[in-house]
């Protein structure tokens, strides 16, 4: 059975799903950033997904990217799969812009992380919610918060 890792889910907020991924907000408030989760038990590595989920994933992460260049122009979206501290796979999508606070480094541990405050994190997922919307297969889950 799926569960989110509870890393995880203490740094983010639940968006929604799309047909293969549960869609989060980071909670961090320096750059724009959602993060998709394949809802599949135990999931460590892309290349460990059935080959019709693979690429159900990428056209899920692609519409996601293509909502934040479409939302915010950003000069670079940045998509990564570490899962060196949480092991679950997740796709982190982060817009990027020229002067943000890590540009052009990677925004990993380049400062101390600070956080939405909830009503702001509200207001953000509200408006991330309304965005996702628009992709095709997106049901929105709304906070009991």
């Amino acid at each position: 059975m799926f569960e989110l890792h509870p890393r995880l889910a203490a740094d983010t907020r639940v968006l929604g799903d799309l047909p293969l991924c549960r869609v989060l907000l980071a909670k961090e408030s320096q750059y724009p950033w959602l993060i998709l989760v394949p809802r599949v038990a135990g999931l460590r590595e892309i290349h460990h997904l059935a080959p019709l989920q693979q690429q159900q994933l990428m056209q899920e992460s692609c519409a996601v990217a293509a909502l934040m260049d479409q939302a915010l122009a950003p000069d670079k979206i940045n998509v990564a799969a570490l899962g060196n501290l949480v092991p679950q796979l997740h796709l982190h999508h982060v817009a990027r812009f020229v002067g943000d606070k890590a540009w052009p480094g990677p925004i990993w541990g380049a400062h101390p992380v600070i956080p939405h405050g909830p009503q702001v994190l509200a207001r953000e997922a509200d408006t991330w919610q309304t965005r996702l919307g628009t992709v095709p297969g997106f049901t929105p889950i709304y906070a009991d918060e």
